[in-house]
Parts: structure tokens; sequence; C-alpha cells
């Protein structure tokens, strides 16, 4: 696809649940929906955000098909597909590509530590096995392995490995990554306190949960700092800067479920070993969404 059109505020949504645990597809249309309208230039489907960890293969697919089915070409799906088995990442990237998806989003493989090596063995084996633009993704603080510039670089040479998603929240490590790749590979940032800087020196998106929140605002904060509007950009943030601690006072996706719920968009579905947000953290949230989002 073209790359022009990948990048901007691309959504890590939620995936929506009855309180009972199952997959609540109205809403998640109604979700998607309302992220088209304002807005939001990319949905990805079954990341993190998501409940990735938690959903069966079967769910899995089924929420991937349904958003490319409701999205219907408007903006970019992008699935999440990674695994910690390489032939896992393979399976579910191959089932996004037959359902439509634009793009996949890959996680480094999480628990099981691989080397640097084996991150550029494991990466390597998905690109030849399917052909779909792909997004790797780098989030130390949850896989415990940081993948480094170096094998970013050797996977960049790889056709359809267009960008890569980098949550070390490190502006030094965007500028060092942009240096390496240049114009062969995006980077976009993966860590809503940083991203606003990540794309004003140079990155090409925000892959977001604060979105969830508040999709026009963080719309338009992307598009001014990608265009390189520093005033315009840090006014845009400061107004979300609220939301980007309070949505992060416990694991996500915790405190942006709990938000959507209380803003009315979701029921209070969520999946062990993930739990409700604490008490004692729900004013602070609820504080915090009044003070972005008014009264809702």
């Amino acid at each position: 696809m073209d790359m022009q059109a990948l990048g901007g505020s691309m959504v890590a949504i939620v995936t929506p649940m009855h309180a009972d645990g199952s997959v609540d597809w109205e809403s998640l249309e109604r979700l998607i929906n309302w992220h088209i309208e304002q807005g939001t230039h990319g949905i990805v489907s079954v990341g993190t955000t998501g409940e990735s960890a938690t959903l069966g293969f079967r769910e899995h697919d089924e929420v991937i098909e349904r958003t490319v089915e409701i999205v219907d070409k408007r903006i970019p799906v992008i699935a999440g597909t990674g695994g910690n088995a390489t032939d896992e990442a393979i399976r579910l990237t191959r089932h996004a590509k037959r359902v439509g998806a634009d793009a996949s989003l890959l996680v480094c493989p999480y628990y099981n530590k691989p080397s640097q090596e084996g991150l550029y063995r494991h990466f390597h084996a998905i690109a030849m096995a399917v052909d779909i633009p792909q997004i790797l993704y780098n989030v130390p603080s949850r896989t415990g392995v940081d993948m480094l510039p170096e094998t970013v670089a050797r996977l960049s040479a790889i056709d359809n490995i267009v960008a890569l998603k980098e949550a070390k929240g490190s502006i030094e490590r965007i500028h060092e990554l942009i240096e390496y790749v240049g114009d062969d590979m995006h980077i976009y940032s993966g860590d809503d306190g940083t991203a606003m800087e990540s794309m004003l020196v140079g990155g090409k998106g925000n892959i977001s949960v604060v979105a969830n929140v508040v999709p026009n605002l963080m719309s338009r904060m992307c598009t001014a700092a990608i265009a390189g509007q520093r005033e315009e950009a840090e006014r845009l943030d400061a107004e979300m800067a609220p939301l980007h601690s309070a949505l992060f006072f416990e694991a996500n996706p915790i405190p942006v479920k709990w938000a959507l719920q209380e803003m009315g968009w979701i029921e209070p579905g969520i999946r062990l070993p993930l739990t409700p947000l604490a008490e004692h953290f729900q004013d602070s949230v609820r504080d915090a969404l009044k003070q972005v989002v008014g009264e809702y």
C-alpha cells in the first residue's frame, strides 16, 4: 500500500466486552465509526490494548475480520498478529492478509527473550511467509527484550517490512532509529507521552492508547507535529497531557477501558488476569477525563 496513507493517529483500539467477558460486537462497530468520524487515520486491531493476550485464535481472527468489514476501506486497518512463537505469528498474519487487513503489527516475541539474531530471523521468516506490509513493534517494558537499532536497520532492507512502532519512550532512541533507517522505514511512536516530540523530529505517526478517548485531539496533534507545526502540536498535546499519565496508572488497557466505560461507550468487560481499574485510581482518571473531554 501507499505508505503515505499509513501514519498519523492510529488508534490501538480496545476490544469491547460484555460484563461476562464475551466480545461486544455492537460496541466495536460504534467505536470504529466514531473514530472515523473524529478523524482517526488508522485502526490497529487486537494489539496489546485490544487484549490480544487473552483472545483465543478464533476470536482474534474474528475481531480483525469484523474490523475490516466495518471500516470498509475508509481508513487503513492494521492487524495485530504478533506472537512469541514464529509459526503462530505467521498463522495470524496469513489470516489478516486473507481477510483484507492493510498491514500487520508484529510485536517482539515476549517472555522467551530472543537474541538480536533471533529477532532478526523471527521477523525475516514472517516477512518471507506473508506478502503484506509489516510494522515491527518494540516495547521492552512488556516483552523483556529490546530490539536494537542495528537489528531494525537489517530488517529495514526487507521490502514488506515498512515501519517500526517504537515504545521505549526515548526521544534519543527515535533519533537513532531515524538515522539508521533513513527513508527505508517509517518510525511510529508507541508512547503517548513522547509521541509529539517523536513526530517533530521525523516520526510519521503515533499508535496511540490515548486516541481511544480523544480521537479528534490526537488526530489534530499528529497532523500538526508531522507537518512541523510545533506551536500547534504543543498546544494540542498540552490539552491531552492529563490523560498521558492517567491512562497508565495501571497496566494498559485497564484504565482506558474504564475511561470508555465511564464515557458510556463500552460495558465494564475485561478479561482475567486483568481486573477493573482499582477504586483508588477512579477519581483521578475521572478528573483527567473532565479536564480533557469536559462533560460526557
